[in-house]
């Protein structure tokens, strides 16, 4: 059974930052490409960005050059960088293990519980 945990929600106000974590158990760290995601309220879950084994991201032109992607094996841990936050980046946060099709919710197999982010303006 693979295990992920994230961390590290909060609320900030517009222009600030927040670093979520993602701890994974259970499994071979490293051995599945692994992604981001994030739902509002009343919106379908959509594809933050993600990074394949190898240490590839790729990013959402709603989120790039604003939030990075990058991951510590040692302490089997996916983090989200965001900064530069809007209120529109108000949602659930979720990582995901087990696909190499980025942006495709329904191909990865495990995902952690989420957590809250909040932007206010």
């Amino acid at each position: 059974q693979v295990y992920l945990v994230e961390s590290g929600g909060g609320s900030v106000q517009a222009g600030g930052s927040l670093r979520l974590s993602c701890t994974a158990s259970g499994y071979t760290y490293n051995y599945y490409d692994m992604g981001w995601f994030r739902q509002a309220p009343g919106k379908e879950r959509e594809g933050v960005g993600c990074i394949s084994r190898d240490g590839i991201t790729n990013y959402a032109d709603s989120v790039k050059g604003r939030f990075t992607i990058s991951k510590d094996n040692a302490k089997n841990t996916l983090y989200l960088q965001m900064n530069s936050l809007k209120p529109e980046d108000t949602a659930v946060y979720y990582c995901a293990a087990g696909s190499e099709f980025c942006y495709i919710a329904s191909a990865y197999n495990y995902w952690g519980q989420g957590t809250q982010v909040t932007v206010s303006s």
